[in-house]
């Protein structure tokens, strides 16, 4: 069963894969065998990161600000240079948050949203579809995992308008680009995770790391993710033993979604 999971040989780009989610996932395909490409918008900061995962396998650092469509370009272009010209794993993961009271929430916060959580993650799969392509097989395509959230499957009362509903955008636009991509063996699949120790959910825990009550009431199995778990769902979904599934959303949520 363990070759079921094992993803030596394969070659993945991870979008914000310095830190956060990214970078939990992205640590979970090197141990898997996969040789990862991490982005993050300061080139400093993804460089360290780099040398930190090193010990896990190859890493190859890739400053991107991916705010910009011409910034999305230049990242497919940069990581077909360093990493050759077949792309067996996509992970849509770098994305951006605005929260605020609905009486002043900024015009702003709409389009610097949308464009970095959905359209950047559309034309990374555009510009690498040829890397992709080549990359896919009959009985192992290549994947493309759009990192989505819960957010965007239930009313979580964040007050972050813009990240739901780019969120959920991101889950529809998986499910269109899963059947388009279908005949070309590349499969599409929307990950959801729910609330994990991260930079964006620091203001939920003190500095001893105790989470607070309110939220773990939200949460059926009372605590929160732990990077190994959001890992193995990427390996799982980017392996063998994921092959025969595509245009799926998969909660990774102790289950908020489906037992809420």
């Amino acid at each position: 069963m363990t070759s079921l999971f094992d993803l030596t040989g394969k070659t993945a780009l991870v979008t914000g894969g310095a830190s956060g989610l990214g970078r939990m996932i992205a640590e979970g395909l090197l141990e898997a065998g996969a040789k990862v490409a991490i982005t993050s918008r300061k080139k400093e900061a993804v460089r360290r990161a780099a040398e930190e995962m090193a010990a896990l396998g190859t890493v190859y650092p890739l400053a991107a600000d991916l705010s910009t469509v011409e910034a999305a370009k230049d990242l497919a272009q940069s990581f077909c240079e360093i990493a050759g010209e077949k792309l067996h794993i996509l992970v849509n993961n770098a994305g951006q948050s605005w929260g605020g009271n609905i009486d002043d929430f900024p015009d702003e916060a709409w389009s610097n949203v949308l464009a970095v959580n959905l359209q950047m993650p559309f034309t990374l799969v555009r510009d690498l579809l040829p890397q992709l392509e080549a990359a896919g097989e009959v009985d192992d395509p290549a994947r493309v995992l759009n990192i989505g959230s819960i957010a965007g499957a239930t009313c979580l009362k964040l007050r972050a308008y813009s990240y739901s509903a780019s969120k959920a955008a991101v889950h529809q636009m998986s499910r269109d680009l899963a059947g388009d991509l279908i005949k070309r063996h590349i499969n599409v699949n929307s990950i959801l995770p729910g609330f994990f120790p991260t930079g964006m959910t620091a203001h939920l825990r003190d500095e001893e790391e105790t989470v607070n009550p309110r939220l773990l009431a939200k949460i059926p199995m009372h605590r929160m993710g732990k990077p190994e778990e959001i890992a193995a769902t990427a390996v799982f979904l980017s392996s063998k033993a994921g092959a025969y599934i595509t245009g799926a959303e998969i909660p990774v949520d102790g289950g908020i979604v489906g037992c809420g």
